[in-house]
């Protein structure tokens, strides 16, 4: 696949099946992530990857999280938090590691340069023919989730990448015009 139709046609997978990307499949994708912009060259991205019964360990840190948000909460309710991460056979946190108070990169860059890391990540998987999806929602910004995933105090859960195999059709995105979202001062 050449690189404008890459760009030009990714898409989101979000339902995903086994297996999940081998060892080939993710040295291309952490590859991929590791050239992403970075001013000063601070690599201010970690990344954390849940399989197995990783995904498991994630869902009951996904359940603690509500829990502690509402400790009323019903049984069912923190079940579904525990089989979110089931969704795909691997979840990778995509994490800003932020160095506070540089006076030339500002944390917003050092945040934005790991989610680079993580749009390089996507594309990766898509040119290998893998689905993929990017979750954020609540989780990512839980104090609970970040104390047990061990993250400083300056970290961000930039996102989770949910990866598998393909287990259904690219949704065929809307075309947009660039022309709707550019102004030119000449």
């Amino acid at each position: 696949m050449d690189a404008m139709t890459l760009l030009h046609e990714r898409s989101s997978m979000g339902k995903l099946m086994g297996p999940a990307p081998n060892a080939e499949q993710l040295d291309a994708l952490y590859r991929a992530a590791l050239r992403a912009p970075d001013h000063k060259e601070l690599t201010p991205w970690r990344f954390i990857e849940f399989s197995g019964e990783g995904l498991a360990r994630l869902g009951e840190l996904f359940a603690e999280a509500e829990y502690r948000e509402n400790p009323h909460i019903d049984d069912a309710s923190l079940d579904a938090a525990r089989k979110k991460p089931k969704r795909a056979p691997m979840i990778i946190a995509v994490i800003a590691k932020v160095t506070p108070d540089l006076p030339k990169v500002p944390k917003l860059e050092q945040v934005i340069s790991a989610g680079c890391a993580a749009h390089a990540m996507m594309l990766a998987a898509y040119a290998q023919g893998l689905g993929a999806m990017w979750r954020t929602g609540h989780y990512a910004f839980d104090k609970t989730v970040h104390k047990g995933l061990r993250l400083g105090e300056h970290d961000e859960i930039v996102g989770f990448l949910y990866l598998g195999q393909l287990g259904g059709r690219h949704k065929l995105l809307p075309s947009r015009d660039p022309k709707d979202f550019v102004e030119r001062w000449n």
